[in-house]
């Protein structure tokens, strides 16, 4: 097969945890001996071999309600769809809908429904026509979670062409760490904390934590940068937590070695625009207990309450900051949930098991659409 991925962004152009499924997605589809391209968009136009599929950039020209826009990504879609065998877009991406008419793809197509549009509440309002149309007119679309299949308003009329494939991650992804980053960290931050990894977005609750984390002593780690930074920066000064350390955004050795060596991974995001949390799947990975905000996502479907660590309210920082504190101060409890999150990922979050079900799914639906006559 000949596969294209189609999003706005993707590695090594942008960190986060869409990027780093498409490029596991990639990876796996090429290991299994399928041809892979990526379309997607940043400063300048390149092609350039990443691993072992092939991404093609097309530069930005403008963005509109945080959504970027390239004239030049149309014919070089074009080009790409019509060579493909199946497109996988990536949701959401109001421009990405346009493209997919623009352009007349009637290639067999494949969603990956990453996250419903939580704070642009009037551009939605107006995209909702745009949106219909596309759901409507993809052969299938694939949530991340139960939980997020269930609880998405959007997702409810295509319930019949929705299915779940759980995020994965590779096991080799997070190499061990080196001793002299291990040696770093210990330094600076010391033996055992609580940790956060990922952009410093609106959604990730982390004004929640440093709140919930004040006056406790427990150490905690921030990690990432963002949108969010200056602003938390100010908020921890004006706590004056001495227990918070924001270091800005880490190489993969250095998040391998906080990830070692942190008590357990902490992940408040309190809106529903975090629709799965990589870094919990990293956790799990490592064997670390997780705490996460129930916001009817797949944070919750990664961490179990009682099993693989503890699910609070959202934006209740009182009930983070017990999170917090039960384990901490319960090195058996916190291990036993560890044990239990490992295992979980094991069992449902491989990269191998989530790229066995997509290159199953585009098999089947080439199938069927070359025996209704459509390939």
């Amino acid at each position: 097969m000949e596969i294209l991925h189609f999003y706005k962004t993707t590695m090594p152009y942008s960190v986060g945890g869409g990027e780093r499924i498409i490029h596991e997605l990639a990876s796996g589809a090429a290991a299994r001996g399928h041809r892979v391209n990526v379309l997607t968009l940043g400063r300048t136009a390149e092609t350039r071999q990443y691993g072992a599929y092939t991404i093609h950039c097309c530069p930005i020209a403008f963005e509109m309600a945080s959504t970027p826009i390239s004239a030049s990504v149309v014919s070089k879609f074009r080009a790409l769809a019509q060579a493909a065998d199946i497109v996988n877009y990536h949701y959401p991406w109001p421009f990405m809908d346009l493209v997919h008419f623009a352009t007349g793809a009637a290639k067999v197509s494949v969603v990956t429904y990453h996250s419903d549009i939580v704070r642009q509440r009037a551009a939605e309002h107006l995209y909702a026509p745009l949106r219909r149309a596309f759901l409507s007119s993809v052969d299938a679309i694939v949530a991340t979670s139960p939980n997020y299949r269930s609880s998405s308003k959007t997702l409810q009329p295509y319930l019949p062409k929705v299915s779940v494939i759980p995020l994965g991650v590779a096991d080799a992804s997070l190499q061990p760490p080196s001793e002299g980053a291990l040696r770093r960290w210990r330094t600076r931050v010391g033996e055992r904390f609580f940790l956060f990894v990922g952009v410093l977005r609106y959604y990730k609750g982390l004004h929640i934590l440093l709140e919930a984390a004040h006056g406790t002593g427990i150490p905690i780690v921030i990690a990432g940068s963002g949108p969010t930074e200056p602003e938390l920066s100010r908020h921890a000064r004006l706590l004056n937590a001495d227990n918070i350390h924001l270091v800005g955004q880490v190489t993969e050795d250095d998040k391998a070695a906080l990830i070692s060596l942190c008590a357990g991974v902490v992940f408040p995001s309190h809106l529903r625009a975090e629709a799965f949390g990589v870094t919990l799947l990293e956790g799990a990975l490592y064997g670390k207990p997780l705490i996460s905000s129930e916001i009817g996502t797949g944070t919750s479907y990664v961490n179990i309450d009682g099993e693989t660590g503890i699910v609070v309210p959202p934006n209740d920082p009182a009930a983070l900051r017990s999170a917090l504190q039960r384990l901490w101060g319960n090195a058996v409890l916190a291990s036993e949930h560890g044990r239990r999150a490992r295992a979980r990922y094991e069992a449902l979050f491989t990269s191998d098991r989530m790229s066995d079900a997509y290159v199953a799914l585009y098999g089947e639906l080439i199938y069927n659409a070359r025996r209704r006559g459509r390939l």
